[in-house]
């Protein structure tokens, strides 16, 4: 048996005895993914300091958060899929060693433009290691127990990274927002040199990897979308350019789809959009991470630019959200196992409906933390502890092993393409918010979108009730 077969198999032959170097494997698995997490909350904290030393307004501030959404977003797709077709270990850590390249950069630059750019440089470095990472999971633990709680640990570290960011940053924040680029690279350089001497050596896919014309529709289409989401509030949906950019993104995908229906080796099979729960999947993901991201972004430019609140005391009063993931996740892979995706998916976008929903019934003309913030915060932190894991099982559940690394991709990138859609708009309706009522709009964009999630994986519930009655 190989070192590969050894890591693989693990799971099944000593049940729920993992070897250490299975544990090691996840633990690298786990840190990129808290690095991760950690990198986007200090960043999204960083962002009033970042634009006060730059002198960037609000909508060039967005762009250090969606230059990163246009990387990771318009590759991520294609990420998962050359992992599939390359070897993940390789794709891993190449992707890798890039983004703590870029991570360098961005904590030595003085120019506004050069700093989006290595935020995009970290994003397109990101769309492979994300789905790789989750590609190496989900193969490595075989589908059932063993699987949803190697997902429930790896969910603890997302949110313990993004929690402990958000305290980070608010402290390095105070010694200058340089360091919330600086402090992750010795972080992701451990990673690196572990990833590795642990991460077992892979097998390319025997099939594939010759659709050359499908990748370059596939990151064309991908790109021009994101960029034109992101990009359309700022000069008009109905603008001449972004009409122009939204009908060459059609145009790419179409080619592209037409593509891989007439190719031998596709490098996307297109049946996998045809699993009802995969889909499903995909669209909730798009209700969780976009309604909560851009929920963050007004959150922290109300705090600090409108209430004046120091980066350190902002991080506090958005932290519970990400202790209630971090601590309630290790759970969800047994909830998985007892009560299925379905009905956890249902209650995170309760959860989260609600979380939205008592923020504006209570927040009047200036919110309060006690009454408003921190019950709205501890809800939201539920709908993210029962709706990520869960998300990402459906998603992958069913699936081969040679398509795993497409499939956390496809969700991976719905999750980022909706950030980017729901963030963009919500930054055009609160541009130049000066007071909470200003800022309405945007909360009531993102309550709408946490809804649809709800009645979105409601309906297969309830139509399944209706035929067994």
């Amino acid at each position: 048996m190989t070192i590969t077969d050894s890591v693989a198999r693990a799971p099944e032959d000593l049940g729920h005895r993992w070897t250490p170097r299975l544990w090691g494997v996840l633990a690298v698995l786990c840190g990129v993914l808290f690095l991760d997490g950690l990198d986007v909350s200090m960043v999204g904290v960083a962002l009033p300091s970042i634009g006060a030393e730059l002198g960037l307004s609000t909508t060039s501030l967005q762009w250090i958060v969606n230059g990163y959404v246009l990387g990771y977003g318009g590759l991520l797709l294609l990420g998962g899929r050359t992992a599939d077709l390359l070897g993940r270990r390789r794709v891993f850590l190449v992707a890798l060693g890039v983004f703590t390249v870029a991570s360098l950069i961005g904590g030595l630059v003085d120019d506004g433009a050069l700093l989006i750019a290595t935020r995009f440089v970290k994003g397109l470095a990101a769309a492979f290691t994300a789905p790789t990472a989750m590609s190496i999971l989900t193969t490595t633990f075989p589908e059932g127990p063993a699987r949803n709680r190697a997902l429930s640990i790896f969910t603890v570290f997302g949110a313990s990274g993004y929690s402990s960011g958000l305290i980070l940053g608010g402290l390095l924040t105070s010694l200058g927002w340089r360091w919330t680029f600086l402090v992750p690279v010795p972080l992701a350089l451990a990673a690196l040199v572990a990833g590795h001497r642990l991460i077992p050596r892979d097998r390319p896919a025997d099939g594939g990897g010759h659709d050359l014309i499908g990748a370059v529709t596939l990151t064309a289409g991908m790109l021009l979308a994101v960029y034109g989401v992101v990009t359309a509030p700022a000069r008009g949906w109905l603008d001449p350019l972004t009409l122009t950019i939204a009908a060459l993104a059609v145009i790419s995908l179409a080619a592209f789809v037409m593509t891989e229906n007439r190719v031998r080796h596709p490098l996307v099979r297109l049946g996998i959009l045809r699993m009802g729960a995969v889909v499903r999947a995909n669209l909730s993901m798009i209700a969780l991470l976009g309604s909560y991201v851009s929920f963050q972004f007004m959150m922290t430019l109300y705090l600090q630019d409108v209430l004046h609140w120091e980066p350190l005391r902002m991080a506090l009063a958005l932290l519970p959200a990400g202790l209630l993931v971090a601590f309630s996740s290790p759970f969800m892979g047994r909830l998985i196992d007892r009560y299925g995706t379905g009905r956890l998916i249902v209650t995170a976008m309760v959860s989260l409906s609600a979380g939205y929903l008592w923020f504006l019934a209570t927040a009047g003309d200036r919110p309060e933390y006690l009454l408003t913030i921190l019950p709205a915060m501890l809800l939201l932190g539920g709908g993210f502890a029962f709706g990520f894991s869960s998300i990402m099982a459906q998603a992958t559940d069913g699936i081969d092993d040679s398509e795993q690394g497409l499939a956390s991709g496809l969700v991976q990138s719905s999750g980022q393409v909706g950030t980017a859609l729901v963030l963009a708009v919500v930054t055009a309706l609160v541009a130049t918010a000066a007071d909470f009522t200003a800022f309405r709009p945007g909360f009531g964009l993102v309550t709408g979108v946490a809804v649809a999630g709800l009645l979105l994986n409601l309906a297969p519930l309830l139509t399944r009730r209706s035929r067994t009655s």
